[in-house]
């Protein structure tokens, strides 16, 4: 069964942008639409049946353009930082825009994010979307070839996976951005739920938020989360240098799985609404934020404020700057490699 979506609004280049809905048995939907790859809305039940969204965003692509700290968006080329807006790669040195602090963030001033992307096909519980990245756009190397899709299941869970191919070696570090609030239409913030990782080792960072190549123990710090913790207990102990330095949670963790395996490495559960996530993917890293930054100058859908905290992410990548860090696992993609990896979030109630 096709899916035709919906007219979403243009770009200010004159781009159409259309809005796709998933929607399973169950009831449960998934809005995307084809600028940024943007993850909309989530509607899923709580305890009683109630369906509302679970993730930050707007109603309507002007807002998305004008300004959003990546609400829902595939962030690339590389997601998160890389020092400097530099890296050397076959002994060539590359610049890129250093817009977040003197650091690298996102794919630059353009990246993904912000481009429209190509619909490959589209049906009522799946939406694939393509687009080709030129050599050197926003400073990186190689025409890259990226296709991703978004399926949502029977069982209440969303899923994405990428592919992409090179014909030049290149960094390449793909997520999605999505703030969740699983309180249900963002109508409180989210120190009161409980975030479990399974990740016993911290990508401890700088001031300016660049790893310094340590990979640190969680243990007795308020970066553990091996056991399910309620957000806001520890978010502001200024006894620990690495909460001062992200201003609460804005780290990547090493998850302890095998590398390359793919499994469950994370949950999130709301005890007002007994809603549960549960995060799985084949990444070798997660990075936990609380929304430091949200400072109440967007109102996002529902009418609702966005304040400091109202929402969560959970960017499932390799750690930042890697591309810096002959010690981190590689983001080197070269020609004849593909590119491959998923995540997937699943919703249920307690």
């Amino acid at each position: 069964m096709s899916n035709p979506g919906k007219p979403f609004g243009q770009t200010p280049a004159g781009e159409s942008v259309t809005l796709y809905t998933l929607k399973n048995a169950k009831g449960m939907e998934v809005r995307i639409m084809n600028y940024g790859g943007i993850i909309q809305k989530i509607l899923t039940p709580d305890r009683n049946g109630k369906l509302e969204d679970v993730v930050l965003g707007f109603e309507t692509l002007q807002e998305y353009i004008k300004d959003t700290p990546y609400f829902g968006a595939i962030v690339g080329r590389f997601g998160n930082r890389i020092a400097n807006g530099k890296f050397t790669l076959d002994g060539k040195e590359y610049t890129l825009a250093a817009q977040n602090n003197g650091q690298h963030l996102h794919g630059g001033l353009i990246g993904f994010d912000k481009k429209v992307w190509k619909v490959e096909a589209a049906s009522a519980q799946s939406l694939s979307l393509s687009y080709v990245s030129k050599d050197m756009e926003e400073g990186f190397p190689g025409n890259l070839s990226i296709k991703m899709t978004y399926t949502l299941s029977e069982d209440n869970e969303i899923s994405v996976a990428y592919e992409a191919t090179t014909d030049k070696a290149t960094v390449l570090n793909l997520s999605n951005h999505s703030y969740f609030n699983l309180s249900g239409n963002a109508k409180r913030d989210i120190l009161n739920q409980e975030v479990q990782i399974d990740a016993s080792r911290l990508v401890a960072v700088n001031k300016v938020l660049i790893p310094t190549g340590e990979l640190t123990p969680v243990n007795g710090t308020p970066f553990d989360f091996t056991k399910p913790h309620v957000v806001g207990d520890r978010i502001n102990d200024t006894s620990s240098e690495q909460i001062v330095l992200g201003g609460g949670y804005d780290h990547c963790w090493a998850l302890d799985k095998p590398a390359g395996s793919y499994a469950k490495m994370a949950t999130v559960y709301e005890p007002v609404s007994g809603r549960k996530m549960t995060v799985s993917t084949d990444q070798p890293g997660v990075q936990f934020y609380t929304g430091n930054f949200l400072d109440g100058h967007l109102t996002g859908k529902y009418g609702v404020q966005i304040t400091k905290r109202h929402g969560l992410c959970l960017e499932t990548e390799h750690f930042p700057d890697s591309p810096n860090q002959p010690n981190f696992p590689s983001t080197v993609l070269r020609p004849g490699e593909v590119y491959k990896t998923k995540t997937a979030y699943k919703f249920s109630v307690n």
